[in-house]
């Protein structure tokens, strides 16, 4: 199993920018993909962003909402998996979670095994 510790939520205005954190630790190896995912109050869950891991070809993916404004990056030596967010609206307050998944493909669509607990972010207007 991976452990998973998310920070750098927050609160900013719109237009802000975060950068979130994914600290992992425990069977990492096995993990073939990561990815953000978040939910909001009262709505489903839905993908952030995807990458794949361990890979001689890094492949990422994109929710459509995120249309640039994001991105995901990794740290491999530091075990830590990031989320760049620019120009943030008040529509992308939610919790954020970090997940990962023991088996490509990576896509947002598909089933990941481990989760963290999540952080916040508020964004207003």
């Amino acid at each position: 199993q991976v452990h998973l510790v998310e920070s750098g939520g927050g609160s900013v205005q719109a237009g802000g920018s975060l950068r979130l954190s994914c600290k992992a630790s425990g069977y990492i190896y096995n993990s073939r993909c990561m990815g953000w995912f978040r939910q909001a109050p009262g709505k489903e869950r839905e993908g952030v962003g995807s990458i794949t891991m361990l890979t001689p070809i890094t492949a990422i993916y994109y929710g459509a909402f995120v249309k640039g404004r994001f991105t995901i990056s990794q740290d491999n030596a530091e075990n830590t998996l990031y989320l760049t967010m620019n120009s943030l609206k008040p529509e992308d307050t939610a919790m954020y979670y970090c997940a990962a998944r023991r088996s490509r493909p990576c896509s947002l669509g598909n089933e990941y095994d481990d989760w963290g607990q999540g952080t916040q972010v508020t964004v207003s207007s």
